[in-house]
């Protein structure tokens, strides 16, 4: 725990972020460094709470009252030794997990939860500045060969446990760059990608060998991903996203969010290369889908100087607090404010789109109606207000609706991998496929989720391998 009756005596703060009249100005991270002596008194409101329940909301079971404890101290060092036992990049999820840890929090039950995210954050930022983090070399080399495909959080947390147990890992990329979705699908100004590299560096370090430009299936086929290798680990991801079937869906300028973004992310490392260019300087922009993703487009078209922005969702708008059916441990399903909704744009709810206008061949108008939201049975249902029709004036459409599973490709077929009935690849909590020797760990597994979760499968993944691999493990 923290300071005994610190929660009493302390209040939970705001991560200080730059102002917004200066952010959207160009795409370096939003946030400011938190002052320490602001953040020991953070660690402090860490409870004796007798079972801390930040362990059952954390996927990773994160040592978080241990940490908390040891920043309110001063023993920062030791606090990155906790955070790394359980958690391979503390740097990703400091900046990018939504903190489920905190939406469990004893303290949370009737006031502001610890500010946990952000102190473990700040720990793993002190640690790279002080030179802890270091490569950690394998004590024995087994032999083995391990493919890894997918460089996103759950493919190299697969890669660096497997190696640190001695394996010789080689990781697929068929991305021009390694990263996943955490180079190309977030945002420079929620987490710019020199942390991406320097993490890099260290697994290079460890003997982790990066092949990017390679889609895994085509340029490599099973049969030989299956010779030259002794298990395989698909960590693909969940990368197909949701379309939208109404008519006008062809005309230019509607774009899938990732095509937005990562474009943007591109031209950001300095590609030049970038084909027809989305650019929404002046334009009105409709953004489908009130998530993470919807709000990583909204922050970019800031960026790039839209005219206005909209951003719509299916669902009716979340209430202020926990509703009686959504009680403090589970994850509060509420209203959240994200740094690219402080910087504008309009949020609207209950809308869902009947059709797309263009002209000359080129979006003019989203035409939507609103929704009434009602419980039958226990289940949430939608119908149509009558009258309710409108429509949007817009230039372009960005579809960020989420994402219904992996992308079928020749490798699945190659391999004879079985899919569950949601079409992600079928394998139990021991992540083993049907094929013997391949295994699948994250979003690939489990449809889309948190970066915490494709951790946690990466490194439960790279267990299992090791136990087929040597019969025991120490993962």
């Amino acid at each position: 725990m923290g300071k005994v009756g610190g929660f009493l005596e302390y209040k939970r703060t705001k991560y200080p972020e730059r102002p917004v009249s200066e952010r959207v100005k160009d795409y370096k991270e939003v946030y400011l460094d938190y002052p320490e002596d602001e953040l020991k008194k953070q660690g402090a409101r860490c409870m004796d709470c007798g079972v801390p329940f930040c362990h059952q909301g954390c996927p990773l079971g994160n040592r978080i009252p241990h940490w908390n404890d040891l920043v309110y101290r001063g023993r920062w060092q030791e606090a990155a030794e906790q955070l790394h036992i359980t958690n391979n990049f503390p740097e990703f999820t400091g900046r990018l997990c939504p903190a489920p840890c905190e939406g469990s929090c004893v303290l949370g039950i009737n006031e502001p939860a610890v500010t946990i995210k952000y102190i473990e954050f700040e720990i793993i930022d002190r640690a790279f500045k002080e030179g802890w983090v270091v490569p950690q070399q394998p004590k024995v080399l087994t032999g083995k060969k391990v493919a890894v495909v997918g460089s996103g959080p759950a493919g190299l947390a697969c890669a660096q446990q497997l190696r640190r147990a001695g394996h010789d890992v080689t990781v697929f990329e068929r991305a021009d760059r390694i990263g996943g979705l955490l180079r190309y699908g977030i945002p420079d100004f929620k987490l710019e990608k020199w942390r991406i590299d320097r993490r890099l560096k260290q697994m290079q370090e460890e003997g982790v060998v990066f092949k990017a430009g390679v889609n895994v299936g085509v340029d490599i086929t099973a049969a030989q991903l299956r010779e030259q290798f002794d298990a395989i680990a698909l960590c693909g991801g969940a990368t197909q996203a949701r379309d939208l079937a109404v008519p006008g869906r062809e005309l230019k300028g509607t774009y899938l969010a990732m095509t937005y973004l990562t474009q943007q992310n591109k031209a950001n490392a300095g590609d030049k290369d970038l084909g027809e260019r989305i650019d929404v300087k002046g334009k009105n922009v409709v953004i489908l889908g009130g998530g993470d993703t919807g709000a990583d487009c909204l922050g970019t078209a800031h960026r790039q100087g839209a005219k206005s922005v909209h951003q719509i969702e299916l669902m009716s708008k979340p209430p202020e607090g926990r509703s009686t059916d959504n009680p403090w441990p589970q994850w509060p399903m509420i209203y959240r404010t994200s740094s690219a909704h402080a910087e504008g744009g309009v949020r609207d709810y209950s809308i869902m789109t009947k059709s797309i206008s263009g002209e000359n061949g080129y979006v003019t108008k989203l035409n939507a109606v609103r929704l009434e939201w009602t419980k039958e049975n226990g289940k949430l249902i939608f119908k149509e207000i009558p009258g309710s029709e409108f429509s949007f004036a817009c230039d372009f459409i960005f579809l960020a609706m989420g994402f219904v599973g992996p992308e079928k490709g020749p490798l699945f077929s190659d391999l004879g991998i079985a899919l569950d009935e949601r079409g992600n690849v079928k394998a139990g909590v021991d992540k083993r496929t049907n094929v013997e020797g391949v295994f699948a760990g994250g979003d690939i597994r489990r449809g889309q989720s948190l970066i915490v979760w494709a951790i946690n499968e990466g490194r439960e993944c790279a267990r299992s391998i090791d136990e087929f691999l040597m019969g025991e493990s120490e993962l």
